[in-house]
């Protein structure tokens, strides 16, 4: 196969639900991160021994949106920086390098661009940076339903020197493969062009069916290829059947069992081929998936 590729991690999430810790709607993974910490670590562990290069920081539940206003306002930052230093603490002792990226999550509901208001957007993400700051490698936004919510979190982090990652979830009912779009219905190539002009480090595709990444890729290839841009791509899917916006915040939705370790690797090298050099899982992917993908690179 190949060896230029990062491999990234998998779905916390889900993970955790597997291993038995706190996890129930609405707080998702945050609630392991309030009431059993040390198992944010183990699932963390557990994807750097599969194999994973970048960790991503539990911090993707941290917003009101999921534990409420009055958690978030009290104890919004604290959670942050545990989710930080819990993801820190996973790399200690690893056997190859690993990187921790800061999960910025949608600050107003997964799927829903229709929720973004960049009015009060400043006093959720603002916690989240500065707890996750002291602890991180880079920034990750990610599973951004529309290019107002990527270009907000890019401008929050105005200053900041380290890599920034942007991450777009997929429209998974655009029948049309070819022409890839954001949830909000944006096209694909528009946004990654918007992105790649402010100078983000990668663009990625994240929490859709690994069956619609592969015209993603060629989009976002096709837009750096055009401009000389020098930035990365990325995919990681999810294992979900297609999802409505709602069932993506209020229900435990089930696996796939078609998406095997083996089949997710399929999916893999596919993207690879094609121009993917960041490769890991969103939910429902295990370290399972990841150790497949590190096998890609044998």
């Amino acid at each position: 196969m190949t060896s230029n590729f990062t491999i990234l991690d998998g779905g916390m999430g889900r993970e955790l639900h597997r291993m038995g810790a706190p996890f129930k709607q609405p707080e998702w993974s945050a609630l392991a991160l309030m009431l059993a910490p040390e198992t944010v670590e183990r699932a963390h562990r557990r994807f750097v021994e599969a194999g994973a290069e970048v960790i991503t920081t539990n911090s993707y539940a941290l917003v009101p949106f999921h534990i409420g206003e009055a958690k978030f306002r009290a104890e919004g930052e604290k959670l942050a920086d545990l989710a930080g230093r819990m993801a820190r603490k996973a790399t200690e002792g690893a056997k190859h390098p690993v990187r921790v990226a800061g999960s910025l999550p949608p600050l107003f509901g997964s799927y829903r661009p229709d929720l973004f208001d960049e009015a009060k957007a400043p006093a959720l993400i603002r916690p989240l940076i500065d707890g996750l700051s002291p602890h991180v490698d880079l920034w990750l936004a990610e599973t951004q339903s529309s290019l107002a919510e990527a270009q907000f979190a890019k401008a929050a982090l105005a200053g900041d020197k380290r890599p920034f990652w942007v991450s777009f979830t997929l429209d998974d009912d655009n029948a049309d493969l070819a022409r890839p779009k954001l949830r909000s219905g944006e096209c694909v190539a528009a946004a990654v062009t918007a992105m790649l002009e402010r100078g983000v480090d990668a663009v990625l595709f994240n929490c859709c069916q690994p069956e619609i990444m592969e015209g993603a890729v060629d989009a976002a290839r096709a837009v750096r290829e055009a401009h000389g841009f020098k930035a990365r791509i990325g995919i990681y899917a999810n294992a979900f059947p297609p999802q409505r916006e709602e069932a993506a915040n209020e229900v435990l939705s089930d696996i796939r069992a078609d998406l095997t370790p083996a089949r997710y690797a399929q999916f893999a090298k596919a993207w690879v081929l094609h121009g993917a050099d960041i490769v890991g899982g969103c939910c429902g992917i295990g370290p399972e998936h990841i150790a497949s993908l590190r096998a890609l690179r044998a």
